[in-house]
């Protein structure tokens, strides 16, 4: 909004510093400060409101230790979250942006459904929450608006909606057409698209979900996630840049990083109040907002191939539960008792089993994302 303001007060009045407003360098650096204040000053009375409301996570006795004392702590703390992304993004966004549109629709989607399967749980006490298939159905549906949206908006590609591109790591002319899968069917190339872009939300909003298990984890994570992609997305929307780098020009996609900025001051705000011991926890009304802005994200600025690397942390998490879960079902059909690969899933649990100290483990996995981090934008130049 405050784009258009200040666009309008510099075309007609001439003031000075008016014109600041359309550098998005500029207007990304307001969007992380404004984020980072409304979490950290706005965090606390949310906390006491939670608190009086009783509004806490109901603990299972799972053997770990300093478990049950977080019983009674204030869930739902996603809800500062999804704040201090909208705020900053309506104020210095440009909201005629298709990207900023997307980004925009995924999180106020994945975040009501984030919110009613909190809510089923903390208010009308069903511990297992949302109907799994719902769940399930709410982000097949945000996939499939932007997979849709990604193919056919006008917008798209500075409007070449016939061409469905994606990025391939780590290779030369790395510039990879889905036509090439159908031998240049349309139809089918956008069937298959929008399958991908489906695939893909669900999956990352899912793993995201599941690293959310220790105070702090899935915050810290996820923030070197969001500045890589951030940064990547400046560069693909900038044609100086992504001429000297050889990689994908996206028009208007440089636009997201307002957003990217945003959410990365929303993430670093919050361990203000989730770090151990956890003041708040982030509920699945973050955590699933989190995966699947990622998610969507990575689709924007084609980077969706990138994301098993960039988002390797969420990788493992999933694929310890899903080889805990198959493993174990696998031997009881075989044997008639299960066995299980780790001592409990997600890993995070695993090690905190094995008698390591949860906050070792937190900033070990936030060090294993920097790292990743760091090779996902190694991609620019390693080919």
């Amino acid at each position: 909004m405050l784009y258009y303001l200040f666009r309008y007060i510099d075309r007609i009045h001439d003031m000075p510093g008016a014109g600041m407003f359309q550098y998005i360098s500029f207007r990304a650096v307001l969007s992380i400060i404004v984020s980072l204040l409304i979490v950290i000053f706005c965090g606390k009375p949310i906390i006491r409101l939670l608190r009086r409301k009783q509004i806490g996570e109901d603990i299972r006795d799972l053997g770990l230790e300093g478990q049950l004392q977080k019983k009674g702590t204030p869930t739902m703390g996603g809800l500062i979250i999804l704040l201090a992304i909208l705020v900053p993004v309506l104020l210095f966004g440009r909201l005629d942006n298709v990207y900023i549109q997307l980004l925009l629709i995924s999180t106020i989607w994945l975040g009501l459904i984030g919110f009613l399967d909190d809510y089923i749980k903390v208010f009308l006490k069903r511990k297992e929450g949302l109907n799994g298939r719902l769940k399930v159905v709410g982000q097949v549906g945000l996939g499939l608006i932007v997979g849709t949206a990604m193919c056919f908006s006008p917008k798209v590609m500075g409007g070449r909606t016939g061409t469905i591109q994606t990025t391939i790591p780590f290779v030369k002319d790395n510039e990879f057409d889905y036509s090439w899968l159908t031998g240049g069917n349309e139809w089918m190339t956008w069937v298959i698209y929008v399958v991908v872009a489906i695939l893909v939300v669900t999956a990352v909003s899912n793993a995201a979900n599941l690293t959310d298990g220790l105070d702090g984890l899935a915050a810290g994570v996820s923030a070197p996630v969001v500045a890589v992609l951030g940064v990547l997305g400046y560069l693909s929307g900038n044609i100086i840049y992504a001429g000297y780098l050889g990689i994908m020009y996206i028009p208007g996609s440089g636009e997201s990083i307002v957003f990217a900025a945003a959410l990365l001051g929303a993430l670093i705000g919050f361990l203000w109040y989730n770090c151990y011991p956890a003041q708040i926890f982030m509920g699945d009304t973050g955590s699933l907002s989190i995966g699947g802005i990622i998610a969507v994200f990575a689709l924007c600025i084609r980077k969706e191939l990138l994301l098993p690397l960039l988002c390797g942390v969420f990788l493992y998490e999933s694929v310890s539960v899903m080889l805990q879960v198959g493993y174990f079902k696998y031997t009881k059909r075989k044997y008639g008792a299960g066995k299980r690969v780790l001592l409990m899933s997600p890993a995070h649990h695993h090690y905190q089993k094995r008698g390591m100290f949860e906050t070792k483990i937190v900033l070990r996995f936030w060090i294993i994302s920097l790292l990743l981090a760091a090779m996902a934008l190694a991609t620019l130049k390693i080919r």
